[in-house]
């Protein structure tokens, strides 16, 4: 069963504002972890995430694009089968991750 696929209005916007050959990366990834969006613990491509340097990211996993340096940070819906994508941007110093947490209290997620 593939998952539903969501983006919140900003990570709409990251996602539209990545070069061409970065977007195709990020679908194509997002594709592949649409089949099974869980944590890594129970299979799936996910890996959880916590308390990173102040920020609580609890409920939330990423997914990386090594070769790239593209975090993608989402959350699961697990009653509607849907993937919620929260930020998609370049590791730097872990500003992909506040950028996760503030989204995260704004949508009260």
């Amino acid at each position: 069963m593939k998952w539903a696929l969501k983006y919140l209005p900003e990570a709409a916007k990251d996602f539209r504002d990545l070069a061409g050959n970065q977007r195709i990366m990020v679908a194509k990834a997002l594709d592949r972890v649409l089949e099974n969006p869980l944590p890594a613990s129970q299979g799936g491509y996910g890996k959880p995430l916590g308390n990173r340097h102040g920020n609580d990211l609890s409920g939330l996993l990423k997914i990386k694009l090594r070769g790239a340096g593209i975090r993608v940070v989402y959350k699961l819906i697990m009653t509607r089968s849907e993937m919620l994508v929260v930020v998609i941007g370049m590791r730097a110093d872990d500003e992909v991750y506040e950028t996760a947490n503030r989204r995260a209290v704004k949508h009260g997620l």
